[in-house]
């Protein structure tokens, strides 16, 4: 039973909510029971070390069955290291140490995608996590995330997935531009998401919204820059019906991916 929160064991999980130790280690950090039951099921050859007070692996017995089912050792901690270790104020009596595991920008469009996101500048950790859980949800194939993109392995990039992290390919760090060239080498449309676009119900009707798709997203101040909006195909922009100035950057790239996918799934 691990007994005391300063400890160097515990110092250095809880040292993975910082961008540095995660970039030196190649490690991250998982939280709660829902991020920690999806790694086991989908990517339990990337878990490291389980960490879990008694009383959350009695109520949890599913996550002591997979745990020993990965040959993953389960390390009884107290609530005050579970604390500790953890970047949220009240953590769920589980965390986990994982090896980050992205896939290759080449073998994201090898694998012949029919609809992605390719993210650019998006620096909200929020933001991103429910753009990745948006994808995994719409069916989308995979996520790009551009070098100017926030961290996927941040912990709140990490529990705003709730665990969609582990059900499709991210890719990091690639350039914009050579992703484009990827992209359409690959015969996907790029659009753009941006206000100063074609109306999106307009390129509906015309039958865009069918064909092999990558989605571009900006910055959620900013938006694209004139330069990203060249490498595209062409700009789409969500109307607005009602009074409301503008969409949060997650639910306009939710709605986008999936009217895609109805589109897509509608022509076959």
């Amino acid at each position: 039973m691990l007994e005391n929160p300063r400890s160097p064991r515990v110092r250095a999980v809880a040292k993975l909510a910082k961008r540095s130790a995660r970039k030196d280690t190649g490690l991250y950090l998982l939280e709660g029971p829902q991020a920690v039951r999806e790694a086991l099921r989908y990517r339990p050859d990337t878990l490291d070390e389980l960490y879990v007070t008694p009383t959350a692996l009695e109520r949890h017995v599913d996550l002591r069955e997979a745990a020993t089912a990965a040959q993953l050792d389960v390390h009884y901690a107290t609530e005050g290291v579970i604390e500790s270790m953890a970047d949220t104020v009240t953590p769920q009596g589980v965390v986990a140490v994982a090896r980050q595991a992205p896939t290759s920008v080449r073998d994201v469009f090898a694998a012949g995608p029919q609809l992605i996101a390719i993210c650019e500048q998006v620096r909200d950790p929020g933001n991103l996590g429910t753009i990745i859980r948006a994808c995994d949800a719409a069916g989308a194939d995979a996520v790009v995330l551009t070098g100017r993109t926030v961290d996927p392995y941040h912990p709140k990039v990490v529990r705003a997935t709730t665990g969609s992290l582990f059900h499709l390919p991210v890719s990091v760090g690639g350039d914009l531009a050579a992703v484009a060239e990827r992209a359409h080498g690959a015969g996907l449309q790029i659009l753009a998401a941006d206000v100063s676009g074609d109306d999106l119900l307009a390129a509906r009707a015309e039958g865009v919204l069918d064909r092999p798709t990558a989605w571009l997203f900006g910055n959620e101040a900013r938006g694209l820059e004139p330069a990203d909006i060249a490498l595209a195909d062409r700009s789409l922009r969500l109307p607005i019906f009602g009074l409301a100035e503008s969409l949060n950057l997650a639910t306009a790239a939710s709605v986008c991916l999936y009217e895609s996918a109805f589109a897509q799934r509608a022509g076959r």
